[in-house]
């Protein structure tokens, strides 16, 4: 019998449109949530709405309401695992009208993974008062989910693609707020991903070979990686539940 693993639960919270679907999605379908042939069918019924970019949205707004909308409206749980965890993956509306199921997903979580756009305005419009980017994370720390990811997204859609300096910018602003809400920036990975392309969701992007890495510092330990699974890894479990059960290891 293989060594049990520890069960964790993790929410995706973030403005509208951030990509936070289409992010999940993909690391669900990496990770062997879901397969091949499930995510050709999402692609052919994106298509046929004309929404193909959205194919990795659609393993997770399953509602025919939100596919047409393009936005999240239910709460919806998958499940994969990494070399050292078995994760329940949280994807929570962005939407304003839906701020009460996202309080319910973020009040189960052991870690939140905010994402950011980094498009031009995308993040603006998220980080502004009206945005859900301060809303999300406030709620996540007020309701007990104290560790946090970063995920700063569509790094491919910058000006230029790919913007160290945009990036940088992000994380700044992104560090001066959260410390205001009660986080530590320093314990928080902030990963520059692209949750379309895939750049630094398993595998370091050769598109930015600028970022060394994300590093975290805490009391009793600390963690570094690239890409945002292993940001996953380098969670702390205080209530895990230990399982044992086969299923595809994502690595």
């Amino acid at each position: 019998m293989g060594k049990e693993k520890l069960h964790i639960n993790i929410v995706v919270i973030g403005h509208v449109d951030s990509g936070k679907s289409t992010t999940t999605g993909h690391l669900i379908y990496k990770c062997g949530g879901i397969d091949k042939r499930t995510i050709e069918k999402f692609e052919k019924e994106a298509a046929e709405m004309g929404k193909g970019s959205f194919k990795y949205a659609w393993v997770l707004d399953k509602l025919k309401a939100e596919r047409e909308r393009g936005i999240t409206i239910d709460i919806s749980l998958w499940k994969f695992e990494t070399s050292k965890y078995y994760v329940t993956i949280i994807d929570a509306p962005g939407h304003r009208d839906f701020i009460k199921n996202m309080i319910t997903g973020t009040s189960q979580a052991d870690c939140a993974v905010l994402i950011v756009a980094a498009g031009v305005g995308e993040f603006e419009a998220g980080i502004s008062k009206n945005g859900q980017t301060r809303e999300h994370a406030l709620l996540a720390y007020t309701l007990g989910v104290k560790q946090l990811i970063v995920g700063v997204n569509k790094m491919d859609s910058t000006e230029p693609n790919y913007s160290q300096k945009r990036y940088e910018e992000i994380v700044k602003e992104v560090s001066t707020y959260i410390k205001k809400i009660g986080y530590n920036p320093d314990t928080v990975a902030f990963v520059p991903i692209s949750g379309w392309n895939g750049d630094n969701m398993l595998e370091a992007s050769p598109n930015m070979t600028w970022f060394k890495g994300w590093k975290i510092t805490r009391k009793d330990g600390s963690a570094s990686g690239t890409t945002l699974l292993e940001a996953l890894d380098a969670i702390q479990v205080v209530y895990g539940i230990l399982r044992d059960k086969n299923s595809q290891v994502c690595k």
